[in-house]
């Protein structure tokens, strides 16, 4: 499917990919010892697989998470756990302090997930609230009372659900409903190193 709209934290991803960097520099630097001598020992060893934890949490908290609206439905990419609902299953996207899908499920009942992206505390939202009033006074009439009040998770939500209403069936040939998934990468990318490290450690 093609993404028709995304949302991902750009400051997130930019402390993942520093992190990743800086991961990189520093097994280089252990094993082949670009700053000094080369650390191949046991202290080493723990050392690379603390920096190899670090990568698997920059991963899951800041590569991974996002939304994606395709013609199909939208996806929410927790750090752990891939939440997909076809527009069919939508009930209902909102946002307060978080954006949240209510779907339906193949036992009938409804849930609510929220997405990891564009959360904030009620304390934030209303600083956002007030910064986007600000800026909407500052423009003519027509354009502030259409931006008042505009923060980046209502416009999201705004967006996703124009989306929902024009691509949503419009038959129930195509009724289908939400589900909630592992990722087994994201996963793996904080156990394998965890385990990696419990060996080091025992070495």
């Amino acid at each position: 499917m093609t993404p028709l709209y995304t949302v991902r934290s750009p400051v997130a991803r930019v402390a993942a990919w520093a992190w990743v960097a800086f991961t990189v520099l520093n097994l280089l630097d252990l094993g082949l010892g670009l700053t000094g001598k080369p650390v191949r020992d046991t202290t080493g060893a723990v050392m690379a697989a603390l920096l190899l934890v670090g990568c698997g949490i920059a991963y899951v908290l800041g590569l991974r998470p996002g939304i994606v609206a395709d013609e199909a439905g939208v996806t929410f990419r927790n750090p752990l756990r891939d939440v997909r609902a076809p527009w069919r299953a939508v009930r209902e996207i909102k946002a307060k302090d978080a954006i949240t899908v209510t779907f339906a499920q193949a036992d009938g009942t409804d849930r609510t997930m929220r997405a990891w992206v564009l959360q904030t505390s009620p304390r934030a939202a209303a600083r956002a609230e007030a910064r986007s009033q600000r800026e909407a006074a500052k423009l003519p009439k027509g354009a502030e009372k259409a931006l008042k009040g505009r923060t980046p998770t209502l416009y999201a939500v705004e967006q996703l659900t124009e989306i929902a209403e024009r691509e949503r069936p419009k038959t129930d040939e195509d009724a289908t409903t939400g589900t909630v998934k592992w990722s087994p990468v994201a996963v793996a990318s904080l156990v394998v190193p965890l385990v990696l490290l419990a060996v080091a450690g025992v070495l």
